[in-house]
């Protein structure tokens, strides 16, 4: 399966509808204008150099989104990104009865969450089981790490502590890595109720919002007109900058993923997303009937 029909699955299963294109593949028009975006930005070097890869989806008709990547399968170190997988593999586990959900667990995935708390992530993780987690990434359900399609997220290495060291991905020895694809894939189950169930999904979307760092993608949106919800988690370490967020207006509503091996990322990152939120926000709205 192409990545880009990955992600079609996932833009599918809500509706049924043929997400982009009749074979999934990205939307003519929003890949040129994030081709167009990049270029003008000065992007062309980390993109080429493969230092640079994005994923966006205009989910603003749900019946129909549209999707636009670059270097999107790409597998790359996505420092604290990953503890997004987390999350879904915790809830998981709550779902099956193997751990119960308690206030206290609560507040240890919302802290490892909004203030990517790397204690809290680290305890998570030896709760929940490295073998756990990458089970629930594997898995025919998820698919969130696939290595037909060049990986995906992935956790093999706690955030710090006594007995962090597990194993790296088996495709590029990366202790926490992710592919923009998937992240994107996440953020598309995640808004469609589909990881783990309908009502985790809403409350994996509560812990994921009010972010408290207020960098990158979040830094550029604050600077924007208009209401707006922001479900975001980002990741930094030395030259690595990242960010994902599923941004909700209330006639809109899209899902930007960056990943970045530059040290300009944080200075970067806030300016793309500016450009890709007026870019979604553009496109004139079909008439209402």
């Amino acid at each position: 399966m192409k990545p880009a029909i990955l992600l079609a699955v996932a833009c599918s299963l809500a509706s049924g509808a043929s997400p982009a294109g009749s074979h999934g593949e990205p939307d003519a028009e929003l890949q040129r204008s994030i081709e167009q975006t990049v270029r003008e930005m000065g992007l062309s070097p980390q993109l080429q150099d493969h230092r640079f890869s994005m994923s966006l989806v205009d989910v603003t008709d749900s019946a129909h989104p549209r999707y636009a990547g670059l270097n999107d399968h790409d597998m790359m170190y996505a420092a604290s990104l990953p503890k997004i997988a987390i999350l879904v593999a915790g809830f998981e586990r709550i779902r099956e009865g193997l751990m119960e959900y308690t206030p206290a667990v609560k507040e240890m995935f919302t802290r490892l969450a909004r203030f990517s708390s790397n204690a809290d992530a680290s305890r998570a993780i030896q709760k929940i089981g490295f073998d756990y987690i990458a089970k629930v990434l594997t898995s025919a359900t998820y698919q969130l790490y696939d290595p037909a399609q060049n990986g995906g997220l992935w956790i093999g290495k706690a955030y710090g502590g006594p007995n962090d060291q597990w194993k790296r991905d088996p495709l590029h020895n990366i202790s926490h890595g992710a592919t923009s694809l998937q992240v994107a894939r996440f953020f598309m189950l995640l808004d469609q109720g589909r990881l783990v169930s309908k009502a985790f999904s809403t409350e994996m979307k509560e812990i994921l919002s009010k972010p408290g760092i207020h960098h990158k993608f979040v830094k550029g949106l604050d600077s924007l007109p208009g209401e707006r919800n922001i479900y975001r988690k980002s990741g930094t370490w030395a030259d690595a900058h990242c960010d994902a967020a599923l941004v909700e207006y209330k006639d809109r509503k899209y899902i930007a993923v960056a990943l970045m091996k530059d040290p300009k990322g944080g200075e970067i990152l806030p300016n793309l997303i500016v450009k890709l939120d007026k870019l979604v926000r553009s496109v004139k709205l079909p008439l209402a009937d």
